[in-house]
């Protein structure tokens, strides 16, 4: 099975990728503002979060549920602990632990950011979210047909204008494998920062048909990092 590829971005970007003419004056100053609150949140220290991760393959009835700690340090490297797993060693290997690598390679490249260097950006109007939050919708369009970028949607929180949902379909296939790449992904805002909550994504391959990933996050508080992974199994 080939590489599964990183959803979506969050990237840090300079504040020059900002500009984007075809926007009107409102609607570039709440990008401006996301793209400040993200580079900031960029500069925060270390972070990490507990991963709980299913996998399957419909077709060949294979599955598989990864337990890990993602720890992100102040110089923006991530690494995993795996803490346990269950399931087909299979779909292990061939699903989880590329998605698990392609998070590494992907976070931090300016190529793969949702910012106006990458994406034209256009207001769609506000929403509420299923939990009342205010939103401001942004229908995002690649400038590049590029792997790892999508076409789709991207809300931002209306006061903070911090992430809270992405949503789309990858413009170019990572392997001639796939057919086609689909993603959720929702994220919390906690303590003024944005950071994932859930993501699912399904993909079509030519092969072995559907392939289905499952990741919901939580947030681990630094002082309790070593000793979760201390019980590593």
């Amino acid at each position: 099975m080939a590489a599964i590829v990183v959803l979506g971005g969050m990237a840090a970007v300079g504040l020059r990728a900002a500009s984007d003419d075809s926007l009107e004056p409102a609607s570039a100053a709440i990008i401006t503002k996301y793209l400040e609150a993200t580079q900031s949140q960029s500069q925060q220290g270390d972070s990490s979060l507990l991963l709980d991760i299913k996998a399957s393959v419909p077709k060949l009835r294979k599955e598989g549920t990864l337990r890990a700690l993602r720890v992100m340090s102040n110089a923006r490297r991530i690494t995993y602990r795996v803490l346990g797993f269950q399931g087909d060693n299979t779909v292990k290997k061939d699903v989880i632990a590329r998605y698990l690598q392609a998070d590494q390679q992907g976070q931090d490249d300016a190529k793969l950011a949702l910012s106006p260097a990458n994406y034209k950006f256009k207001f769609k109007g506000e929403k509420r979210t299923d939990n009342g939050q205010d939103a401001y919708v942004f229908q995002l369009t690649p400038r590049k047909k590029r792997v790892g970028l999508f076409k789709g949607e991207l809300w931002l929180e209306a006061s903070s204008c911090l992430p809270l949902y992405e949503k789309g379909r990858l413009v170019k296939n990572p392997s001639i494998f796939f057919k086609r790449v689909d993603f959720e992904r929702a994220f919390a805002i906690q303590n003024g920062v944005s950071v994932p909550a859930r993501m699912n994504s399904t993909i079509h391959t030519r092969i072995v048909g559907k392939v289905e990933l499952y990741v919901n996050y939580s947030s681990v508080p630094q002082d309790q990092v070593e000793e979760i992974a201390a019980g590593q199994s």
